[in-house]
């Protein structure tokens, strides 16, 4: 079934692309939302014309989209988190404890941006932010073991 995104959803497409899904998927859940429209004729005739019209808001857009990726070049993020003997974490680190560490550090990204997998072990990963569908920054994530009391003691001596 051919579709026409109203917004982006990571994974799929983003806003205003022509995408194929199982039929199911279409009509009980992205067209019911508002997520998506049947990709009819005259729907994409509409959807060309528009673009048309919006070529400069969108180049906007992406410009800021750019910015915003220029402004996380060289951001670094260090999570500390406890961990067991074996240095598997207790939970896991997800986007939302990126996005919120991202906001300590003063750039509020919304969760549902960055994707990852999750992370369930101490070690070096990597999250992509996709603020526009062809402009995403890569953002280096280091995962640590917690300091534990005794640890913490013999440092401040």
């Amino acid at each position: 079934m051919e579709i026409i995104l109203r917004e982006d959803i990571i994974g799929l497409g983003y806003k205003n692309d022509i995408v194929n899904v199982k039929s199911g998927y279409g009509r009980n859940y992205l067209i019911p939302t508002g997520k998506a429209i049947i990709a009819s004729e005259s729907a994409k005739k509409v959807l060309a014309e528009n673009l048309k019209q919006q070529a400069h808001k969108l180049a906007a857009i992406k410009a800021n989209a750019e910015k915003k990726a220029a402004e996380l070049e060289g951001v670094e993020l260090t999570i500390e988190v406890k961990v067991s003997a074996t240095g598997a974490t207790y939970g896991s680190v997800n986007t939302a404890i990126v996005a919120e560490e991202l906001k300590k550090k003063g750039f509020e990204i919304d969760r549902k941006i960055i994707t990852m997998s999750d992370i369930k072990h101490v070690g070096d990963f990597e999250a992509t932010v996709h603020f526009h569908k062809e402009v995403e920054a890569i953002v280096p994530v280091k995962v640590v073991a917690e300091a534990t009391k005794e640890e913490k003691e013999t440092a401040e001596k």
